[in-house]
């Protein structure tokens, strides 16, 4: 079932590769999100992760995404950087890899120790979206240093309070339909 997976996502890559206007973000506006997408689709073909619900991981990754958000669209509205080419002053930090670095790093957090060749795939594809964003002149490379770190450091404070929190019982979560309910003990 791996290997359908692995096929699968590398057709997805090749299908999505940019393969008009150098100044398209369509690949990248997709690309940025496959890691997190790799992620759910795994445990949907069964492929059990280190959550051990589907609606802790399901917080897991909406929270990493949440923080990680928030974070870089703080600074880009704080600190008005302009792009290498001209379009606007939201350079800083690079939000596409902020979200490829925050999916990679659930990926590797959720299904790192099945095979470390996940992970290494997740921030393959991470760095190289991060890569494609300096190349056509859309970031300068420490926008994208920067929005990675904001993407890894997110997720793992995201994790880091989830064992903390979590697994200390002070909180349960409940998903009912399209609601996420969160009870916090004191």
């Amino acid at each position: 079932m791996l290997n359908k997976t692995i096929v699968t996502t590398l057709l997805f890559l090749l299908v999505m590769l940019p393969m008009h206007g150098q100044k398209s973000d369509a690949a990248d506006d997709v690309l940025q999100h496959v890691p997190m997408a790799t992620v759910l689709a795994l445990r949907a073909c069964g492929l059990q992760s280190a959550s051990p619900s589907w609606t802790e991981l399901a917080a897991s990754a909406a929270a990493a995404y949440t923080l990680s958000a928030a974070t870089t669209y703080a600074l880009k509205h704080t600190c008005h950087e302009q792009r290498p080419d001209d379009s606007d002053c939201h350079s800083f930090p690079s939000g596409h890899a902020t979200f490829a670095f925050a999916g990679a790093t659930v990926l590797m957090k959720e299904y790192g120790r099945r095979s470390p060749w996940i992970a290494v795939g997740g921030y393959t594809l991470a760095t190289l979206v991060a890569a494609d964003r300096v190349r056509r002149d859309r970031h300068y490379v420490h926008d994208v240093v920067a929005g990675a770190a904001i993407g890894f450091a997110a997720t793992e404070l995201t994790y880091y309070l989830k064992r903390k929190v979590i697994k200390s019982r002070n909180i349960d979560l409940s998903l009912s339909g399209l609601q996420l309910d969160v009870a916090v003990r004191w």
